[in-house]
């Protein structure tokens, strides 16, 4: 079995996998970090490997309590990925962003992938049917535009994403709901259809935290997976370590 983790921003989304089977999935606070993974290796004694990939600096968890106890396996930038990088400053291309390219184009082959992480910001990935990651965009995500709604303003409230169907908000917190979701929708179907008008045989992932949440309210084709970061890692992982 194999423990996937993603050291995001906010938080440590964690998986086991036996096999490319997710068993199950967690959400851990990094205070919490060392409790949750002991009493994940608890209940599962038969993990023998840890992969993780961060965006956060490394001294944001400390692996060194586990690493005589199995295999760790760190994605940096200095592994090997299954796409050419033209990305013209690599070295500041955030390595989760590799990790789910590369997840395309090993679950995807010969397509234009498009994928779209929706988390703390929104960032899109675009990779070649001849495998070539080409760049994207980065854009704030949904909690991102509520809190700087709340913070760089007065009066207004800080609100929760909620789903709203009218494209007026008849109140100030319908207002903001409307201004946020739908400039989010808005802004991926523009995206979507776009790609898709320059690109064919495309295929469109979303994932991220918001995934599903925005998946219902887009008209365009996509696959969501919220799970698509983590599934990517252990496909990678094994990419690497299969020669």
């Amino acid at each position: 079995m194999i423990l996937a983790l993603d050291l995001g921003n906010t938080q440590i989304k964690a998986a086991v996998f036996e096999h490319n089977t997710l068993i199950e999935k967690y959400w851990i606070a990094y205070e919490n970090a060392t409790a949750a993974l002991e009493s994940i290796l608890t209940n599962y004694p038969q993990i023998d490997t840890l992969c993780h990939s961060a965006v956060v600096h490394n001294d944001k968890f400390n692996f060194s309590t586990f690493k005589d106890r199995f295999t760790i396996y760190q994605i940096s930038r200095e592994s090997r990925f299954p796409f050419i990088n033209a990305y013209t400053t690599p070295e500041t291309l955030g390595i989760d962003r590799m990790v789910l390219a590369a997840g395309a184009v090993l679950h995807y082959p010969n397509r234009n992938r498009l994928v779209i992480d929706a988390g703390t910001c929104i960032t899109y990935d675009f990779i070649s049917n001849d495998d070539v990651y080409l760049g994207g965009a980065i854009s704030p995500g949904l909690q991102m535009r509520y809190q700087a709604l709340h913070h760089f303003t007065d009066q207004l409230p800080e609100l929760q994403p909620q789903s709203i169907s009218e494209i007026i908000g008849n109140s100030t917190s319908t207002a903001i709901h409307s201004g946020v979701i739908h400039g989010v929708l808005f802004e991926l179907e523009g995206c979507i259809e776009r790609y898709s008008e320059k690109k064919d045989n495309i295929i469109i992932i979303l994932t991220g935290g918001d995934a599903n949440f925005l998946a219902g309210h887009l008209k365009n084709t996509i696959f969501a997976n919220p799970n698509f970061l983590l599934e990517s890692s252990i496909r990678l992982y094994e990419f690497q370590n299969n020669d």
